[in-house]
């Protein structure tokens, strides 16, 4: 019988945020693979966990995916383990669980911690509906689509960001979202764990001159509709509304339609505009 590819989610600070079950699975398994070896020894080490460790990560995982992949088919089971939190979120794994379903070998999860999970359950900000966006890209052209994307994402929106590159990424932030509500996570679940719930501008200005030190999570309201529906309404607002008729008419509507469709647009009822017309005529 094939093995299975077990994920097993690791703490992402405190060492006792760590199911029962993610260590008896760890104990058990015939290899774990691990993204950083040195980095996951220690934690193994901590809970005397003496399963051989092999490496796993973002400059390998193609080709050791098929690797995993065959000890797998031979009967193994595997553990596979990030740094810090649940494997396959914003890290290597996604490809190895994409690969392991491609080759027909079973996939199960172990739920624990996360550090995007964690950071909005405690952020202030709304819940019922997110986005995690996790780092940024690099690359200056990419990002700045993604930020474009996210000026009008109305859900929650999570962030990873790193020391080094926290005061800039608010600036940017702010630029383009205007000065929305965000909760800045530091170190979680770790001595050192802190929040501050603010608007984009005045966490930007503390962390001009406050230290800035350990890895952070932001959690950034998302843009209300109703904002969304001014904005699309003030579009309209430069032109007439026999020009904005003729909009809808020149693609086919009936003046009945081309009405409504211009209500809409502009926030009133048909009849408001019917009036209107009328007045003009």
């Amino acid at each position: 019988m094939a093995g299975k590819l077990y994920l097993c989610a690791t703490p992402i600070g405190n060492l006792e945020d760590i199911t029962v079950r993610a260590l008896r699975i760890l104990k058990e398994a015939d290899l774990i693979a691990a993204e950083d070896t040195r980095n996951s020894i220690r934690l193994l080490n901590h809970f005397k966990i003496k399963t051989p460790l092999t490496s796993y990560h973002e400059y390998n995982k193609i080709e050791k995916a098929y690797l995993l992949v065959e000890k797998m088919k031979a009967g193994e089971n595997i553990a596979l383990i990030t740094d810090a939190g649940t494997p396959g979120i914003s890290d290597p794994g996604e490809d190895l669980v994409r690969i392991c379903y491609e080759e027909g070998i079973a996939v199960t999860s172990l739920p624990g911690a996360a550090a995007c999970i964690t950071a909005l359950t405690m952020s202030g900000q709304k819940t019922r509906r997110f986005a995690f966006e996790a780092f940024l890209p690099r690359d200056k052209k990419e990002r700045a689509e993604v930020l474009k994307e996210m000026e009008k994402e109305t859900r929650t929106l999570i962030i990873y960001e790193a020391p080094h590159r926290l005061l800039k990424t608010l600036k940017e932030l702010y630029q383009v979202l205007g000065n929305r509500s965000v909760t800045v996570c530091r170190e979680l679940t770790k001595k050192f764990e802190e929040t501050r719930k603010s608007t984009l501008a005045e966490t930007a200005a503390f962390y001009e001159t406050a230290e800035i030190r350990g890895e952070f999570v932001l959690v950034i309201e998302g843009k209300s509709r109703q904002e969304i529906q001014k904005e699309e309404q003030r579009v309209w607002e430069d032109i007439s509304l026999q020009e904005h008729m003729a909009v809808y008419e020149s693609k086919g509507l009936d003046r009945k339609a081309a009405m409504k469709a211009v209500a809409k647009d502009r926030g009133v009822s048909r009849r408001e505009i019917y009036n209107s017309l009328l007045e003009e005529e």
